[in-house]
């Protein structure tokens, strides 16, 4: 009953309901049969209705699919603990499942983990945690037998580490998608040598 109630209490439906549908789902039952001869065990949902049950139950299957196997990765290079544990099981979404998982994936090489290789984790933790001037420190990290020549190298590799933490903190991702949902415009234009063609197009539609 635990899906039948998360999807009752998210789309409003009664949860005697929607468990009703997700068995018959399971019996089998096409959406069309649901709406037509099971109203006495449904409360008459219509076949939108019903619809919306079965897509929010495969959202949450896929949801609940994704969640064992972040737990299983996790568990096997022994970084679950009680605190991941928490957020993920509390995690609604895949998008907020995946920003969970996203610091502790196993990745790719990147500009930043060869600036982390080359000792520079401390300069980026100083300018970026304690905000410290990275000019001033920089010079301490100049050492040409791990690759780093000059100033200009030795802070761009802190940035490189203070770009990927950025990127992978989970405020900051919620953060910034909140705005761009709230704030973000999308635009579009006719590449000028598409104009012809799009002429027409908008003639033919307005003829229609």
């Amino acid at each position: 009953m635990n899906t039948a109630k998360t999807i009752a209490s998210d789309l409003g439906f009664n949860p005697d309901s929607v468990n009703s549908v997700l068995n018959l789902f399971k019996g089998g039952a096409t959406i069309p049969f649901i709406a037509r001869y099971r109203k006495e065990s449904t409360g008459s949902l219509d076949e939108v209705a019903i619809a919306k049950i079965r897509d929010h139950s495969l959202k949450i299957e896929e949801l609940d699919k994704r969640r064992e196997s972040i737990i299983k990765s996790l568990e096997e290079r022994d970084l679950y603990n009680d605190t991941l544990k928490q957020n993920i099981d509390n995690a609604t979404s895949l998008k907020s499942l995946e920003d969970l998982y996203l610091p502790f994936r196993v990745k790719r090489r990147t500009r930043a983990t060869a600036a982390r290789e080359q000792g520079l984790g401390p300069l980026a933790n100083q300018i970026f945690h304690k905000g410290e001037n990275g000019e001033s420190l920089a010079a301490n990290y100049i050492n040409a037998d791990v690759g780093i020549n000059s100033l200009e190298e030795a802070l761009a590799g802190a940035r490189y580490i203070i770009a990927e933490e950025i990127n992978e903190n989970l405020q900051a991702r919620t953060t910034l998608r909140r705005l761009f949902e709230s704030k973000a415009n999308l635009s579009s234009s006719v590449i000028k040598k598409k104009q012809k063609n799009m002429n027409g197009v908008m003639i033919f539609l307005a003829l229609v």
